[in-house]
């Protein structure tokens, strides 16, 4: 009875760890491996322990329950409370040149060499120059607005 025992708890135990990889844990294949050789070991076991027909008639009733647990597990619902239902329709730093005109003064926060922190009006954001070094405190203008790039020079 014992050997009973072993060989469905391993191919019980197997099952469960395969549908954990494809369903919870897709891509690790650690978890997936060794869900079959939980079943491998459990079938070869049943081939030891109760001769070749009893064997094949476990390989069979193993790939069946496989795949039924497969099926199931896909068709059932119960795995989408994992899935991610909401999708963001608006894109990185929307409005954040609201209020930013070309001809613009502001200040450098940081070193610009050549990207670095401006402050602009009430707003601080990302600038860049021409290619020019400026020091943190330099006082400068907007002289182009590209989509979310803003080119500054130094005042003169």
């Amino acid at each position: 009875m014992i050997e009973w025992t072993i060989v469905l708890s391993l191919v019980a135990f197997g099952l469960l760890l395969l549908v954990v990889e494809i369903i919870f844990i897709p891509g690790t294949t650690l978890v997936g491996l060794l869900g079959f050789v939980f079943l491998a070991i459990g079938i070869a076991l049943s081939f030891t322990y109760f001769g070749s027909t009893t064997g094949w008639i476990t390989t069979v009733l193993s790939t069946l329950a496989s795949v039924a647990a497969l099926y199931i597990s896909f068709n059932s619902k119960l795995w989408k409370r994992f899935s991610l239902k909401s999708t963001h329709h608006t894109k990185v730093n929307e409005g954040l040149l609201n209020g930013l005109v070309v001809g613009q003064e502001g200040t450098a926060v940081s070193a610009l060499r050549p990207m670095g922190k401006a402050e602009l009006g009430t707003q601080q954001v990302e600038v860049r120059t021409h290619g020019e070094y400026l020091d943190s405190g330099t006082k400068i203008k907007i002289v182009k607005i590209e989509l979310n790039q803003i080119t500054v020079a130094p005042t003169t």
